[in-house]
């Protein structure tokens, strides 16, 4: 879906917004959010949010809206202390660094997001009260941040998420040529103490690139001088890195002519103990009817998505996941069982709707 993220950008107009948000000294039980300290209180809507780091007041307030947190950029560049800075003429806010950077492009459509060059469909940014705010659900899912959440108080103290002592860095494969480009992003780690199993993670990361790379390379060489000019691009994004294991989410997008090219979305959770690819058994194979309980869910939740296909009978793969944390994100291709415009359809579970015993999917893996 990098291609919408390009086309919204390509779209954007909305200066005036833009010169609302840089215009002042600030910029304008949920994901991330530890269950002891969820209260049954509701709070208000449009209710204002007192937000801490490590337990000390921040000057910045968050507000409660549609069921979230959401948290001013301000809090973000003051508090947090990431570095933010604003392209006038991409009508972009960059926020952060490395694989956590985070770009807001405001548009007439929006507030859309991206980390590390990936789009992020299922959050946006919000023009409130004339500051920018993003979703505290983003901060964890994507960002390393942590939050406990106190409904009645109407507090959150934002902490930083623990993580595996390793680095992530970008590799690219290139190749720009008139008529036909090829830029592949793909992630490779180090500072495992285990350098085989370093080397397998790095080895199967960059290889499915190559892959890709090779199959572009053959359209290419197929091409015609009046075709249009062909695209292949690559971007991933990391969605969790604690506990041993390690889980993202790879995009590869072409387009070679017609209405629209086609992204193949893949995923990746390894063991950082032996470099072991994991799939879904291998995390809650423990409950000999997990994929019972997911096909199950699985069915229902297609068929009560518009424009489905049919034909959903099972899962066919273990593959198509990625981990968030406490949950798993279950995804389907585009065009698999339902229509291209509902995008790549994702269902998201907690790990005892899988493990009701309230066992950890990484006990094997320690």
């Amino acid at each position: 879906m990098q291609s919408l993220w390009k086309n919204t950008r390509k779209s954007a107009v909305s200066v005036l917004a833009a010169g609302i948000l840089l215009g002042g000294i600030t910029f304008g039980a949920e994901t991330g959010f530890t269950a002891s300290a969820v209260t049954q209180a509701k709070p208000v809507a449009n209710s204002l949010v007192v937000l801490k780091l490590n337990g000390a007041i921040a000057q910045q307030q968050g507000i409660f809206r549609d069921g979230k947190v959401w948290v001013p950029v301000s809090f973000m560049r003051d508090t947090l202390r990431l570095p933010v800075s604003y392209d006038k003429k991409e009508n972009v806010y960059t926020i952060g660094t490395g694989i956590k950077q985070a770009k807001l492009m405001v548009s007439d459509y929006g507030v859309t997001i991206s980390v590390n060059n990936y789009y992020i469909r299922e959050y946006e940014g919000k023009n409130l009260n004339n500051r920018l705010y993003l979703p505290f659900n983003l901060l964890s899912d994507y960002l390393g941040y942590q939050g406990d959440w106190n409904a009645a108080s109407g507090r959150l103290n934002v902490l930083t998420r623990p993580q595996n002592a390793i680095t992530i860095t970008t590799e690219s494969y290139v190749k720009l040529k008139e008529g036909a480009n090829i830029k592949l992003n793909y992630p490779q780690i180090s500072g495992l103490s285990n350098p085989e199993a370093q080397k397998k993670i790095n080895d199967t990361l960059k290889q499915t690139i190559m892959n890709f790379a090779a199959g572009a390379e053959k359209e290419i060489s197929n091409k015609g001088e009046d075709d249009r000019p062909y695209e292949f691009e690559g971007n991933y994004v990391v969605t969790y890195n604690q506990k041993g294991v390690l889980s993202l989410v790879t995009d590869q997008y072409g387009y070679t002519g017609g209405a629209h090219g086609m992204t193949y979305r893949n995923a990746f959770t390894f063991s950082l103990k032996d470099g072991k690819r994991l799939l879904l058994g291998d995390l809650f194979g423990t409950n000999p009817n997990y994929k019972k309980v997911l096909n199950t869910k699985l069915s229902k939740l297609l068929k009560a998505e518009g424009g489905y296909f049919g034909g959903f009978n099972g899962l066919n793969t273990e593959k198509y996941f990625y981990l968030k944390d406490g949950k798993v994100v279950i995804f389907f291709q585009l065009y698999e069982y339902t229509a291209y415009a509902s995008g790549f359809p994702a269902y998201t579970f907690n790990f005892n709707e899988l493990l009701p015993d309230g066992s950890s999917p990484f006990t094997k893996l320690q």
